[in-house]
């Protein structure tokens, strides 16, 4: 499998492009700011899109869909869409094959209620559900509720050497793994909603307090 993660703009965005070798079938996932840089490395790797993929409907992520359609003929996907080809839903727990490979879907609310993880082999992508060292942004009710329980009872589950591939580069190191995020992600560190949701609140002087930026 190849992975590849490319810095587009905005705000330290990242697409992504994950591929089968053996196929040469290639998703691309979040193609914001820059889909012409990004197809044009699918083609130089001998690939070809077969999935464009969004982690969540925010506009900087999903800016660069309609120019990927026009690419690739392929249409974006998020939660609730329908693969038109395979007629599979993306939704939690769904699968889509890649070639020899399979890419898992996670329901993941929170960041936004159609949030999505996607799992292809060891690499997880998290879009603006979990950064490295941080998570995404939520209110201080609802979704920062919801979100602490797709942290928990849906990324936290899987195997610590799974990669964690986030749609920003606003950690320390541009990827991470579940066991480095048990370990050391402040958010998650904290295993009761109360403590979870304190940090959120005060989440700048904590910044502040640890020199994180």
């Amino acid at each position: 499998m190849m992975v590849e993660q490319i810095l587009t703009g905005g705000d330290r965005n990242f697409a992504y492009i994950v591929a089968d070798a053996e196929s040469h079938l290639a998703a691309v996932v979040d193609p914001s700011y820059d889909p012409a840089r990004v197809y044009d490395r699918v083609k130089e790797l001998g690939m070809v899109v077969r999935y464009v993929l969004n982690t969540h409907d925010h506009h900087d992520h999903s800016n660069g869909n309609d120019e990927m359609e026009r690419l690739s003929g392929c249409p974006a996907l998020g939660f609730g869409s329908k693969d038109p080809d395979t007629g599979m839903e993306l939704v939690d727990n769904a699968e889509l094959p890649l070639g020899g490979k399979t890419i898992h879907i996670i329901h993941t609310p929170g960041h936004t209620e159609d949030s999505l993880c996607f799992l292809v082999g060891n690499y997880l992508f998290t879009g603006d559900t979990l950064f490295v060292g941080k998570v995404g942004g939520t209110d201080f009710g609802k979704q920062a509720e919801t979100q602490f329980k797709s942290l928990r009872t849906k990324l936290m589950t899987l195997p610590g050497e799974v990669r964690v591939f986030p749609g920003h580069d606003v950690g320390v190191q541009p990827h991470s793994t579940i066991q480095h995020e048990k370990n050391t992600n402040p958010f998650l560190i904290r295993s009761k909603y109360e403590d979870f949701l304190d940090l959120k609140k005060n989440w700048l002087e904590y910044k502040q307090m640890h020199g994180i930026q």
